[in-house]
This record gives structure tokens, sequence and C-alpha cells, in this order.
């Protein structure tokens, strides 16, 4: 039984409490009576938990007490596992002497795990309590969105790939794309910035690596580099440095950590690489103005000798930063518009039925008012059209309910709160046992690519994946995987022999999943250490922290290593980013998943690790 979004440890919980109740503890008689009362009031609260878990919205009240008891089931587990891990072994070939040593050494640690249990007994009981007073049974749920995984394998939908490549095409063949090229291979010889400026989803990402591709063995040095909101400078130029090769003869002490390297001295750097070279360069993403003053910086062409014709090109969804990226040269922005009708219909017909001429024409209709509402944004229309190809039987009132859940204003104001209540709408439909696995996604930083088999291990590692009756665990790990890709949740990225081997998170996407994140207390994502060094305002502890410190915070080995007490209860722990900061392990002694992706040549101390009992990825 995996573990929940929104109910927590809960299921697996109870098969603890359940073995703990069982026989093989019966010479333990206070500790497996409290399972036992445990396991029958956790129960009862189970059932109105899982009503509760197929509903959309829930009154204040009952999400409250929800929540309680979601974040209870973890205290109660902790507990248990506290327990297992001191009293689940035997000691059958200890003799007689060292067995009576331990049976005394035990007896203080199983009274202080007895009292614990009997205060978290005190807290089931008050919980079941408010259960019946405020009739949280009487939940009525609205909606129910499970799926059947009994099938043996769920495979990727093989037009997946060929419907992110059309909505490419669409975007980008007719028109943009003649022009962006046209813009980028003229004559001029001077240095060209040209921006792409449009609303979040329209696909400017998509056309600008379409167009890269095309035109970048035309040049000597290229790079595709994406930008987060809060950037930290110095790792995103020591990045950029490495995309160059180094000229043989080039004397350049790389050998400090990049913290430590002044940034005039990395921009001195790129220019020298660059120096003589016809180059070509995406700054994918920008969001600010001074961000790009820092960039920019690293491509003047002081001489004449020089100008060899290098291109950059900046995608932003601010104006003003598109204006200035290109030095206030209007011809040489491309301001992105929203797919025509028929462009529209084309794709999401294509993702619904494999084609936009096969479809029933009793959908033509509601059709056209769903596809208004998407407002021609090709993430929008796939998100929608993949919800809609994922339901078993496309009936008619289905397609009614979705029309009449999207909110009208997108299509006139195209808002990132509207774009966000499409996105939510693929959330709610998403069934119950994958809920747990697309939040964890929340883990990685924007414009990451995931390798599938890390991910799939850490959602084993953590229990997220539900245990079927005789199928292999990692074959429903990666069922989960494939039907996130098939709901365009996550977008396929890198093949190996014709097999999905990576994804990636649109950065709106990557914001819908953080909101829920923060919503259910599932994942918490810090950009510096004194942020995780700080006691948070939240009443409930945390369970899984990333580390993003490649966003811009200072993040060093100098930071406190004073951990508040409410991380030592934290299950995953990730690290991003070129920091040398890292929390003592020793704190976190319910691990189950450490990632650590850490930029550069650099050392980090993971001398704890042999203590983590729990640790498993």
């Amino acid at each position: 039984m995996s573990v929940s979004a929104t109910m927590g440890v809960m299921k697996p919980l109870l098969g603890k409490l359940a073995e703990l109740a069982g026989n093989e503890y019966s010479r333990l008689k206070g500790v497996r009576k409290q399972a036992s009362f445990l396991e029958k009031e956790l129960s009862a609260m189970n059932a109105a938990l899982e009503k509760m878990e197929l509903m959309d919205e829930l009154d204040p009240v009952a999400r409250d007490w929800r929540d309680h008891v979601r974040e209870m089931s973890y205290e109660i587990e902790n507990c248990i596992d506290d327990f297992l891990r001191k009293f689940g072994g035997g000691h059958a070939k200890v003799g007689f002497i060292r067995k009576t040593a331990l049976r005394l050494k035990m007896l203080g640690q199983r009274h202080r795990i007895a009292d614990r249990m009997e205060e978290l007994k005190v807290l089931a009981l008050e919980a079941n309590e408010r259960r019946l007073r405020y009739n949280i049974d009487e939940c009525n749920p609205n909606s129910s969105y499970e799926c059947n995984h009994n099938s043996s394998f769920v495979a990727i939908d093989p037009r997946m790939s060929a419907i992110y490549i059309e909505a490419a095409g669409l975007v980008g063949t007719d028109g943009p794309r003649k022009e962006l090229v046209s813009l980028l291979t003229d004559t001029e010889k001077k240095l060209k910035v040209v921006s792409i400026v449009g609303f979040g989803g329209l696909g400017k990402t998509t056309l600008a690596k379409r167009v890269y591709d095309e035109i970048r063995e035309q040049f000597d040095c290229t790079a595709f580099v994406p930008v987060s909101q809060k950037p930290n400078m110095t790792e995103f130029m020591t990045g950029l440095l490495h995309r160059f090769p180094k000229p043989p003869k080039l004397e350049i002490d790389e050998s400090s950590q990049a913290q430590a390297r002044g940034m005039q001295d990395i921009i001195d750097d790129i220019i020298k690489r660059l120096k003589k070279k016809r180059y070509l360069i995406v700054i994918d993403d920008l969001w600010d103005q001074s961000t790009w003053n820092t960039i920019s910086r690293a491509f003047r062409e002081e001489f004449p000798e020089d100008a060899k014709g290098s291109r950059v090109i900046v995608t932003t969804r601010v104006e003003g930063v598109a204006y200035g990226a290109c030095y206030s040269r209007p011809e040489c922005i491309y301001r992105m518009k929203p797919l025509g009708e028929q462009d529209s219909k084309r794709l999401f017909f294509r993702r619904v039925y494999g084609s936009e001429d096969d479809h029933p024409s009793r959908f033509e209709e509601i059709s056209a008012e769903i596809l208004k509402k998407c407002g021609g944004l090709p993430l929008a229309i796939i998100t929608i059209a993949s919800l809609l190809a994922s339901r078993p039987q496309r009936i008619r009132d289905e397609w009614e309910s979705i029309r009449n859940s999207l909110g009208t204003q997108f299509a006139v104001n195209p808002t990132l709160e509207g774009m966000r209540s499409i996105l939510n709408l693929s959330y709610i439909h998403l069934p119950l046992q994958l809920r747990a696995s697309f939040l964890h996604l929340g883990f990685y930083p924007a414009d990451c690519e995931i390798e599938r088999d890390d991910l799939v291990r850490q959602w084993l590692a953590e229990g997220l994946v539900n245990k079927l009756h005789g199928r292999d665990m990692e074959v429903v790990a990666n069922n989960y995987f494939n039907e996130l890709v098939n709901r365009s949740l996550i977008q396929p990225d890198r093949t190996k022999c014709g097999e999905l081997v990576s994804c990636r998170v649109h950065d709106m996407m990557l914001d819908l999943i953080l909101s829920k994140c923060e919503e259910h207390n599932f994942l918490r994502v810090e950009c510096n250490s004194e942020d995780m060094a700080r006691e948070h305002g939240s009443k409930y502890k945390v369970h899984r922290i990333s580390m993003n410190f490649s966003g811009g915070g200072a993040a060093d080995e100098t930071a406190s290593g004073t951990i508040p007490s409410s991380m030592s209860h934290v299950r995953s722990l990730a690290h991003f980013g070129g920091s040398t900061y890292m929390p003592p392990l020793l704190h976190f002694k319910y691990l189950r998943v450490i990632l650590f992706k850490i930029l550069g040549d650099k050392t980090t101390d993971l001398t704890a690790i042999s203590q983590l009992f729990q640790l498993k990825y």
C-alpha cells in the first residue's frame, strides 16, 4: 500500500500496526496492545480519508482534520520504525549474560517508546472524536478517478513524441521559423540578438530549439542554456563557460571553485574562448534586464575583426526584457501568437483520436468550445486533449464536464492563473495512486532533464508505488512514468534504442506541482542554507526537502549547521547546484532517499550515511 499525497503514510502504517499486533511480538504485551488499539482507531479514520481523497474540494473543517490526521500518520510511523529497528531483530545466538544485559538496556528504550505510543494514542483518540463530532464520515465524494493497473504493462502512447513535434511545427514551420531563420542568417557581420517574446505555454522554447537545431551547423560554437527566475549568476556564467572549448594555448585557472572566482574573471574567460569565433547562443526564459546585463557582457565585440556574424536568441515572457536584450531594435523582436482555429483543431484531434480528420462529428461543437477556452496555447491544448484521450470511454457527458470545468476568462485574458486552472484540471482527474509520484517531480529544478530509471527507483524507495499482487514493483513504477507521459503531465525528452529514457517538466506544470506540494505539505524547496537553518512558520513538520541551490541565494559550508527540529523527520533529501553546504546527515534519521547533483569538482561529507537505517536510494 503506497504513500499518498493527501493521506500521507496512513495505508502503509496500518500494515505495520497489524504486524506489531501479530503473534511475532506476543512477548511485548504492552506494545502489542497499543498497536492493536491504534490499528482499530486509525482504520476508522482511514475510511473517512479514502472518501475525502476522491473529492475535488473540502470544507475548511474537513480539510483541517484531514491534514492533522495525515501528519499524525507520519509521527506514528516514525515511532513504529524506531521500535522495529531497536527490537525487530532477535538475539538467538547471543550468550545468556550478554542477552540479559541487552534486555536490561532495551527495557528503558521500550518504556520510552511505549510512552511515546501512549501520547500518540491520545492524539488518535482526539482525532477520532473530532471525526464523529463534525460528521466527517458524511463527506460524499463527487468524483472518482481511479484507474486499473492490473494490466501487465502500460506502454507510452507512440503519438506523444509526434504530438510535441507537431506542436513545434504548428508554431514554427510556416511563418515564425522562416522569419527567425532569415533574421539570424543574414549577411550582417555584427553581433545580432533576436528576442522571442510571449506568454508562457505558447511554445517559445520549442520554436527557439527548432531554429537552433536548423542553423547550428553554420557556427563554430553553440550553446542552449536555460535561465531560472532567480539565477545564481556566478554558477550560470561558469556553466556557460564550460559549453565552449578551451583554446589549446589559453591559460585559464579553473582549479578553484566557482564561488571563489570573480564574475569578471569568468566573463573574461568566456570572451577569450569566443574570440574570433562565430557563435550561436540561446538564452532561454530570461526574466529580468539585470540578468541580461550580466550575461551580455560576455558577448561584446570590441574590435571590427572579431565581428563574424555571431547570433544570440533570447526567449522571455517580458516585453521590456525582449526590447532591452535586442538593443532596442524592434525588427529583432518576434512576438509569439496563439494558434489559429484550424491549427488548434488539428493539434487537439490528433492527440485525442490520432488524426485531425477521423473524429465523430458530434464532438465538433463542444470541441470548438473547449479549444476557445484553451486560448490557442499549445501546452493547454495538449494537456486537455491528453486528459480526454485518457478517459476509458469518450462520451459527451465527460466532454461537457471538462468544458464546464474550464474557466471562461482564459480565452479573453490569458494569465498564469488561467493556465493553472487548465493544468489543475488534469491533476484533479489524475488517478489517486499517481498523484504522489507526480508531486515528487517537484524535487527537480526547472529545465532539468530527469532520468526515468532514477525517478522510478526514488518512487519505489519512498513507497509511492502500489504493491499489486503478483506484480514486479519496478514494472508498476514504470507504468506510472509512462502514464504521466501519456497524460502530458511530463514531456518526453531523450530516447535510447527507441525507448524513452528521460523526461522534462514544463515550467508552468512545475509551478502547479509546487503549489500542490505546499497545499499537502508534501515537499519544500529551499533556495539557500539560511532558510534550511531557520525555523519555518508551518504548523506541520517537513517530510521532503529539495535544496535547489542553483537558483541564487548564498549557500555554502560557512552557514550554520544547526537544523530545526521540524526537519528531523525528513524522508527525502535532494541537493542541486554548486554549493558545498550540506546539513549534518545524522539529523535526518528517517531518510529513505538522498539525491545529489552537485556542479563542479567538489566533495561532500557522507560519512554518516551508514547510520541511516531507513535509506533505500
